[in-house]
């Protein structure tokens, strides 16, 4: 699981990004970022209730992407927010290292 150091702590800091961010998109996530001023980076994951009914599915999504995030977080160092808004519910048997070269990827254009 991804430390709460980088992790975003109140709605203020998500709807700035939101507001603020660029965006990558994929059929089956996407990405908002935006720099960040304070140093580390911040990461959120946004799953709906309309990819997934049950609460159980969605942390279930939530904590996959989480683990990512973790595995590649090391490899781009770059001080900004992240925020994964997940669309599609096949996220949730996805492969892992499928899902892990996917959030890679959308660290490698982000950085661009």
């Amino acid at each position: 699981m991804l430390s709460k150091k980088f992790r975003f702590h109140s709605r203020g800091g998500v709807k700035y990004t939101y507001k603020h961010g660029k965006t990558i998109r994929t059929p089956k996530i996407s990405l908002i970022y935006n720099d960040n001023p304070r140093g580390y980076t911040r990461c959120a994951v946004v799953v709906s209730k309309k990819v997934e009914k049950t609460a159980v599915a969605r942390n279930r999504i939530r904590r996959r992407v989480y683990e990512a995030i973790r595995l590649e977080l090391s490899n781009f160092p770059q001080k900004r927010d992240y925020i994964f808004v997940v669309f599609n519910k096949d996220i949730l048997s996805m492969d892992f290292s499928q899902l892990r070269s996917t959030i890679s990827s959308l660290f490698s254009q982000s950085m661009l």
